[in-house]
């Protein structure tokens, strides 16, 4: 009996050591459960690339836009310290709400995660704003707004006050016109040219662009896609004009050419 006991903490060692691993892996508090911190290239990787994929419709700070929700109130990416959450919608898109696949570098993944855990963090600090004054819409000067837009802005060019932009502001008010005017929807008109090594040039509606492949509908409705490192390709969509302004405009030139577009009644 003696012999028998003595065997019975042997042969419940492995297992109480088991249980001693495990119970280390679950403490809070460790390392491994920790998000490791951005670095400020990260951010700024991060940024560049969420401006440049996801801005138009989810703002350029991630707190949402024109046809995107809020992404720093998001559940999903909530607690997505790993990314992969992130990587997988990103990857799969979602069709049915009009978000479509995107092919990116685990890099550029991580980055645009981090960077939207860093906007929630500020969008949560003590005095952050959660919403506009409309006061603070109404601080530009409708005549330089009308110069800034027929002059250094360019907007003139490809809109008209008395054409596409008529009643503007009966339409739309406030927040809803300054976001209309920098991150326009999607563009309808956008055309895409591809000329591959070895074939004739095709043309159709710009389908879908990212860093690897680019992809069109062309006039019979055929969806058509092609690596971009097997062509040369010309995207011609009017909206990228838009894109290009916003690391041009001032604080003050926003709030001029809203206070003009403010006019067209």
């Amino acid at each position: 009996m003696a012999n028998r006991l003595q065997t019975v903490p042997e042969s419940l060692a492995p297992v109480i050591g088991v249980v001693v691993f495990v119970a280390v892996l679950l403490q809070p508090g460790q390392a491994a459960s920790q998000t490791p911190a951005a670095t400020p290239e990260q951010l700024q990787a991060g940024q560049r690339v969420f401006a440049a994929q996801c801005g138009f419709c989810h703002g350029r700070d991630a707190m949402g836009g024109e046809t995107g929700p809020n992404l720093t109130r998001s559940t999903l990416l909530r607690d997505d310290a790993s990314g992969d959450a992130l990587r997988a919608l990103l990857r799969e898109g979602r069709t049915d709400k009009g978000m479509p696949a995107f092919r990116l570098s685990d890099a550029d993944t991580t980055a645009i995660s981090a960077f939207v855990r860093d906007q929630k963090t500020k969008s949560e600090s003590p005095g952050a704003r959660r919403t506009v004054d409309p006061d603070d819409l109404q601080s530009g000067n409708a005549d330089r707004g009308r110069t800034y837009f027929n002059g250094a802005g360019r907007c003139g060019t490809c809109h008209s006050p008395t054409g596409d932009l008529a009643g503007v502001a009966t339409r739309r008010q406030g927040l809803e016109l300054l976001q209309r005017m920098l991150y326009p929807s999607k563009s309808s008109t956008a055309t895409v040219t591809v000329t591959p090594r070895a074939g004739e040039p095709v043309t159709g509606a710009l389908a879908y662009r990212d860093e690897f492949t680019i992809a069109l509908t062309d006039a019979s409705g055929t969806y058509r896609s092609w690596r971009t490192s097997d062509l040369t390709f010309k995207v011609n969509n009017p909206l990228d004009a838009h894109v290009e302004q916003l690391a041009k405009y001032t604080d003050d030139d926003m709030h001029d050419v809203l206070a003009y577009l403010q006019t067209l009644r």
